[in-house]
């Protein structure tokens, strides 16, 4: 059972690296803080009273489903805006008025990728995983912890049970070996 200050003070540690996260997965920092002080509640409400050696896990389950959440309600949100919003021109001239012609999709987002540069990037994200899946175990663990879930490499070196210098050891070569293989399937980062 964790106690209330080991609860605190997990999520102290854990709240930059959650926004971060955050942010990145959502493009927008008030959605981000939003999103962290959600998944935070959720953990200190739900699971407070489990070990302190379960938290870092479901919170990051958590933290990962309440972005899932965001994305839905955006979803449905943007769905019933561009369905009955503005239905008309800014000047009140209706006549040969297209809707779909007007639509402008807000830059940075996914809907203003042309449908090549989406498969393009879906096809570079299935190439990169392959690839971090033919890594070593050790190598992929290491990777996979301190840039995929941004932990720094002494949290990284107490989950793997190493030292910090096997971690740095570890992401090296896991980095040259993907920078490697990219390189020979022609794709430059």
């Amino acid at each position: 059972m964790a106690t209330d200050k080991e609860l605190n003070d997990f999520l102290a540690n854990v709240e930059r690296r959650a926004f971060k996260q955050a942010v990145y997965a959502v493009r927008k920092d008030e959605a981000a803080l939003d999103i962290v002080q959600d998944a935070m509640i959720k953990l200190a409400e739900k699971y407070g009273d489990k070990p302190a050696a379960e938290l870092p896990m479901l919170f990051q389950r958590i933290l990962q489903t309440t972005i899932l959440d965001y994305f839905r309600r955006e979803k449905v949100r943007n769905t019933w805006v561009s369905l009955f919003g503005g239905f008309s021109r800014p000047d009140g001239d209706d006549e040969d008025f297209d809707i779909l012609s007007s639509y402008e999709a807000e830059e940075g987002t996914a809907a203003a990728e042309s449908s090549a540069d989406q498969f393009e990037r879906a096809q570079t994200l299935r190439l990169i995983e392959q690839e971090v899946e033919k890594l070593p175990a050790r190598q992929r663990e290491a990777f996979l912890m301190r840039y995929w879930q941004d932990m720094d490499v002494a949290e990284t070196a107490e989950a793997m049970g190493c030292s910090e210098g096997s971690v740095k050891t570890h992401c090296s070569r896991a980095t040259h070996a993907l920078a490697a293989a990219l390189k020979a399937k022609g794709i430059k980062l």
